[in-house]
């Protein structure tokens, strides 16, 4: 009985171990916001908010103390009077700190872990009825999203935040990881301890994943290693034409040279009376062409990726039935006619002088493009657009519906190239939207925003270099 007694004076003092994790109870966490197909409609990588990213409220506690009074996980610190009757004060005291704050530190990524692919798996569906998006659209939408937050409001050259880069960092990471567990399975030969060789099928990274996935990354530490590059720079920032209240120049006003373009939004950038320094000029244009170069690589990686995915059926379903009246007599003629046809000839005659025309164009071209291309499927009972194409390069190509769809598809390619800024067009956007391959949507989203951010950065550049040459002109 006195041992009883004994150890109950000795909880009672406020020493015992550490409380178990089972005493913790959830944190809350806010509401998560569905997403449709317009999460791809601005520039290819725009999207209003990041229901993915909400951050963990910091004010939430694990729950009630515990009741042979344990020291709250949240306060992360036990009683000095305590510590020091047990002989343990002064460094002790500090490494125990520091201990409880690594231990924090892991519990809140721990936990905000399990939020994010908690919405993974319910599909933005938070009352888990089952009325969610598939995973891979899920997951489209988060790195959409992700890029969105990190970069929305990032609108000049210069080094992201420090927390911001972080979070992209981590949250890609995080998202990225699934591509570890996407496998193939190929025949490979094992010996047998007697020597004997044997056929057996073994794991490996999908072919697709473990080609393009390094690539991306690589191209993503390039681009924030161009943003990083601009950290002192000769050229400054000012908000809707006045001096900004950031900028490091002081004392006398300086005139603002004004935009020729409608981004009215946009910073204007700046320069000193003169212009820029040889040294600048020389650093913009080469961080200008290798963020031009990161652009195409993005392009042709997004563009492999959404040829691979699978056509819908309800595109195909839309389909019109005659191509020629698609794309309009005009057009039409010029691609019959004509035995040597020119694409980038054709486009300036139609004159095409904004990107919404131009978008319409390429919708209209590449429902007429596919409408050739069935009914060429149709004509020489072929399943498949390339058995087709395999049987027309053996019959010289003589088939009006293949010729057809081969000029159409050079006129899309060369009226993407003319606009590079253009958004996606309804087939890709539908075939994102219903796609069910996890790896290609996480493919394409990532190539799709890194071809966003190069952009971007290729642009804020051209600005600079435009601030200069006015400068320097007018001096």
């Amino acid at each position: 009985m006195e041992k009883f007694l004994i150890s109950d004076e000795s909880c009672d003092g406020g020493y015992s171990n550490s409380p178990s994790s089972m005493d913790r109870s959830a944190r809350g966490t806010p509401g998560y916001s569905v997403f449709g197909r317009d999460s791809f409609a601005y520039c290819r990588t725009d999207s209003e908010t990041s229901g993915f990213l909400e951050h963990v409220d910091d004010s939430s506690s694990f729950g009630e103390p515990s009741p042979r009074h344990w020291p709250s996980v949240k306060s992360g610190r036990y009683n000095p009077a305590i510590l020091t009757g047990l002989g343990l004060g002064g460094k002790q005291q500090k490494q125990m700190d520091e201990n409880l704050d690594d231990l924090e530190a892991v519990d809140m990524e721990l936990e905000m872990m399990k939020e994010r692919f908690s919405k993974l798996l319910l599909g933005e569906d938070m009352s888990g009825s089952g009325k969610g998006v598939c995973s891979a659209l899920t997951i489209s939408n988060a790195i959409t999203n992700l890029y969105a937050t990190v970069f929305g409001q990032n609108l000049r050259l210069g080094p992201l935040k420090p927390e911001k880069k972080a979070m992209w960092k981590r949250e890609m990471n995080c998202l990225l990881s699934v591509c570890d567990y996407i496998v193939e399975f190929v025949p490979t030969l094992q010996a047998l301890p007697d020597g004997t060789l044997v056929e057996a099928m073994s794991s490996r990274p999908r072919s697709d994943i473990s080609i393009n996935l390094p690539a991306l990354r690589k191209l993503d530490a390039i681009l924030l290693e161009i943003l990083d590059s601009f950290h002192d720079t000769e050229f400054w920032y000012a908000e809707h034409g006045s001096m900004s209240g950031n900028s490091s120049h002081s004392g006398s006003f300086r005139r603002v040279v004004p935009r020729n373009d409608e981004k009215w939004w946009l910073p204007v950038p700046c320069v000193n009376p003169g212009g820029l320094s040889e040294k600048s000029r020389k650093h913009l244009h080469q961080k200008r062409d290798r963020a031009n170069q990161i652009h195409k690589a993005a392009i042709a990686i997004n563009s492999t990726v959404l040829d691979e995915m699978e056509m819908p059926d309800s595109y195909l379903a839309s389909l019109p039935k005659s191509g020629r009246a698609k794309v309009g007599d005009v057009i039409y003629r010029c691609m019959i006619s004509n035995d040597r046809f020119s694409a980038d000839h054709l486009l300036a005659c139609l004159g095409v002088m904004s990107e919404h025309e131009a978008l319409d164009l390429a919708d209209r071209v590449e429902a007429a493009m596919y409408t050739w291309r069935r009914k060429a499927c149709i004509t020489h009972s072929k399943s498949s657009w390339t058995l087709v194409k395999d049987f027309m390069a053996e019959t010289g190509k003589t088939d009006k519906n293949y010729n057809l769809a081969e000029r159409a598809e050079s006129l899309l390619l060369s009226l993407k190239q003319k606009y590079p800024e253009l958004s996606q067009t309804s087939l890709d956007t539908s075939k994102i939207q219903f796609n069910k391959d996890v790896g290609q949507a996480i493919l394409e989203s990532y190539s799709r925003v890194l071809e966003g951010l190069a952009f971007n950065i290729v642009a804020w550049i051209e600005d600079v270099l435009h601030a200069d040459k006015a400068m320097t002109n007018s001096d």
